[in-house]
């Protein structure tokens, strides 16, 4: 009985480590942060529209606003977003997300001081009232971001690309 619970116990440290041996790979993998922030500032202003483009990205047709944000960018271009409460600001359905689904966007400068700006695929936004948890949502997902990526600005936008929240304050 203790021979078989010494092999057990040896066994669930091993798989233990393993896991643990995964995890600190996958994270190396990502690489180091380059950006790490706690807030963002919803479209507003002169901004509103294709008027004044934040490195080539327009702004959402209407201005936003939101309760929190937060999230991360990697050297090897893995983004992270948590959004809640983007919702329009102005309008008829001011206080509401009437989108469905949300996109991160990263800007960078590369060496050649070009912009390069990556796109993610659509991911879930909550609709309805922010008072309701309207305007939340969860971006993750793996860029090709230039190497270095260059004064990196991260955007929340629509499906289209135009943006409704942007980094900074």
């Amino acid at each position: 009985m203790t021979r078989r619970r010494s092999i057990s116990l040896a066994v669930v440290v091993a798989l233990a480590s393993l896991l643990l041996l995964l995890q600190v790979t996958s994270v190396a993998a990502k690489g180091p942060k380059i950006l790490k922030f706690g807030t963002m500032v919803g479209v507003t202003g002169s901004f509103v529209g294709s008027t004044n483009p934040l490195r080539g990205v327009n702004g959402g047709g209407l201005p936003w606003r939101l309760n929190e944000a937060g999230g991360q960018l990697t050297a090897g271009g893995h983004l992270d977003i948590e959004v809640e409460g983007l919702v329009l600001a102005a309008g008829a359905s001011e206080g509401t997300n009437p989108i469905p689904n949300f996109r991160g966007l990263v800007s960078c400068l590369n060496t050649s001081n070009e912009v390069v700006n990556r796109l993610t695929d659509n991911f879930p936004a909550t609709t309805g009232a922010a008072s309701a948890g309207g305007g939340n949502a969860h971006i993750e997902a793996d860029l090709a971001i230039p190497d270095p990526c260059i004064a990196p600005i991260v955007f929340v936008t629509s499906p289209t690309g135009s943006w409704f929240s942007v980094t900074g304050g």
